[in-house]
């Protein structure tokens, strides 16, 4: 008879009983404070992304691969939400907070040799966080060889087949979440594996191959290189009770706008709204060949479309009343977790679901990141899409909500800044050289060069600070709104639009970081500003807003009864 995954939980993990370990049982039989004892508490939005085909979590195939191969590229991003409710409701008491803690299997954040620098502070004191979700399709277990076929591929290194940045804004208010198809080509930079000191030279391949070259500290590098954006944190998931965490939310409803049956996944509903459960919510994320063409991007659509749902059945206030289910959820969910150290701990990730739900369903957008065919190989690969792909990427380089409903953050090209710019030669400015990438050396001497166009402008107190700095954008930062006037004289000066001028703390004074977009000459390369009606995701990236209940997905005609 087919095992549960919380059955295998109990049997194939072992360890102390939870009561052993401080689990406190009275919480469940008194309900604490007179409200319904198994009352999942608001979680918000998933922290947290998934496996694809095998699901394997362990880049070299280690315990990943336990009872995780009927999971196979399926994103898995349920088991961190769960999770955390988990702990909340469970009292977490300390012995058994430290045992699921050690569960966690943890990874370096970044194994290139190159960084970007952290987003900087808002005026609050607040930055944004940057999460890569990540899955894989490794076949290392002889159950996900049974259960996930592909028998020639058992021992080899597991690819990175599900890959989304969920990027949660710095006031909290909204949430953008971009998926980019795994056969996207890209430059993935050298790495160096931490384990075995091997290291993987820079080269160009798609991007679920990134997880070869060392582990998921190499795909956080791909990411920087491709995007621009700092990643501050990654997890990657690989576990097989999807099925069970279906149930236990009481199944999530989808839609399709015909009928599907898909022979590869085994799904099969009839047209319009379904709730699906247990095996059945695990065939819908796994399908591919019955959603619109028959490609990752028609399934990365229905992964976006289930996330979406199941963040409204949770924030509805779907409740988890088995007190044994929720331990082996526990349990199962945080060994199948690999975080970078950051996240080490099943404290910090309570914490960051806090952080996460606080975003309203109606400020989260789910994207795929506009894509082409790549020249070099069109009918195997694509490429980012010109002009659309980076206008995403830019987007949330600069904190700027996806759905297009943020208010203008910068003041009219023709307005008068409220506080007047002192005198040039009277402006201290600082400036840093952030030309250098993840895949791209610093350019030398390029604050030295930057401040001498400035002092040919007239401001004589600016000074080249060698601080290494890397990031995507040149900016103009500033402290205080006594000094927005001196910022914006500076960066007018140099043909910087206003844009780039931002207030943060993490400055003292005027500050000019020279980015990776302004590499050679004395003037910023002049390229045209979006105006507020541009702000927003192209319609490429086919955008879904979290509270679009009328979402259904196409079929594909030729996998339709």
């Amino acid at each position: 008879m087919r095992q549960t995954s919380a059955q295998r939980s109990t049997e194939q993990y072992g360890g102390p009983d939870a009561r052993e370990l401080g689990w406190d049982e009275s919480l469940y039989e008194h309900g604490g404070d007179g409200g319904d004892p198994g009352e999942l508490p608001d979680t918000g939005p998933p922290a947290g992304a998934a496996s694809a085909d095998g699901g394997n979590g362990s880049r070299h195939g280690g315990r990943r691969g336990r009872g995780s191969g009927r999971a196979r590229r399926v994103l898995k991003w349920t088991a961190i939400v769960l999770a955390v409710a988990i702990l909340a409701t469970a009292g977490a008491g300390y012995l058994y907070y430290r045992h699921l803690s050690g569960n966690l299997e943890k990874d370096e954040l970044n194994l290139g040799e190159n960084r970007l620098d952290k987003s900087a502070p808002n005026a609050d004191g607040n930055t944004p966080l940057n999460i890569l979700l990540l899955g894989s399709d490794s076949r290392n277990s002889e159950e996900n060889v049974e259960l996930g076929g592909a028998r020639d591929n058992a021992g080899r290194k597991p690819l990175a087949d599900v890959q989304m940045l969920l990027h949660v804004s710095a006031d909290r208010s909204n949430m953008s979440v971009v998926s980019v198809p795994r056969d996207t080509r890209v430059t993935i930079p050298k790495c160096t594996d931490p384990e075995d000191g091997t290291v993987y030279p820079e080269t160009s391949a798609t991007i679920n191959s990134s997880l070869q070259h060392g582990g998921p500290g190499c795909t956080v590098a791909t990411w920087e290189e491709l995007t621009g954006v700092p990643i501050d944190h990654f997890m990657m998931i690989d576990f097989a009770g999807v099925v069970d965490m279906a149930d236990a939310v009481g199944g999530v409803p989808v839609c399709v706008r015909a009928n599907v049956q898909d022979p590869k996944s085994g799904l099969r509903l009839e047209k319009g709204e379904t709730t699906v459960k247990g095996e059945q919510a695990l065939q819908w994320l796994r399908t591919r060949h019955g959603f619109e063409n028959g490609s990752d991007i028609g399934r990365a659509k229905a992964q976006h479309m289930y996330m979406n749902s199941m963040v409204r059945q949770l924030k509805a206030g779907t409740k988890l009343t088995n007190p044994g289910k929720l331990r082996n959820l526990a349990e199962a969910a945080t060994k199948a977790l690999t975080v970078d150290p950051g996240l080490g701990t099943v404290g910090k990730l309570y914490d960051l679901g806090n952080d996460l739900k606080r975003v309203p369903t109606a400020r989260i957008t789910m994207t795929t990141m506009p894509w082409t065919e790549d020249p070099q190989n069109p009918l195997a690969h694509l490429v980012p899409k010109p002009g659309d792909a980076d206008k995403v990427f830019s987007l949330i380089r600069n904190d700027i909500a996806l759905d297009g409903k943020d208010k203008k953050k910068a003041p009219e090209e023709d307005a008068e800044s409220s506080d007047p710019a002192a005198p040039r030669g009277e402006i201290p400015v600082t400036v840093q050289n952030g030309t250098g990438t993840v895949a791209q050396a610093p350019v030398t001497g390029r604050a030295a060069e930057v401040t001498a166009e400035l002092g040919r402008l007239g401001f004589a107190r600016a000074a080249a600070d060698a601080t290494p700095k890397s990031q995507a954008d040149t900016t103009v930062s500033y402290p205080s709104d006594d000094l927005r006037g001196d910022a914006e004289a500076v960066a007018k000066a140099l043909g910087l639009p206003r844009s780039a001028v931002r207030v943060t703390q993490g400055v003292e004074e005027v500050t000019l970081v020279v980015g990776a977009d302004w590499r050679t000459g004395a003037k910023y390369p002049e390229k045209p500003e979006s105006g507020e009606e541009d702000n927003k995701a192209p319609e490429s990236a086919d955008p879904l807003n979290g509270d679009d209940k009328s979402a259904c997905m196409d079929v594909n005609p030729e996998y339709t009864f």
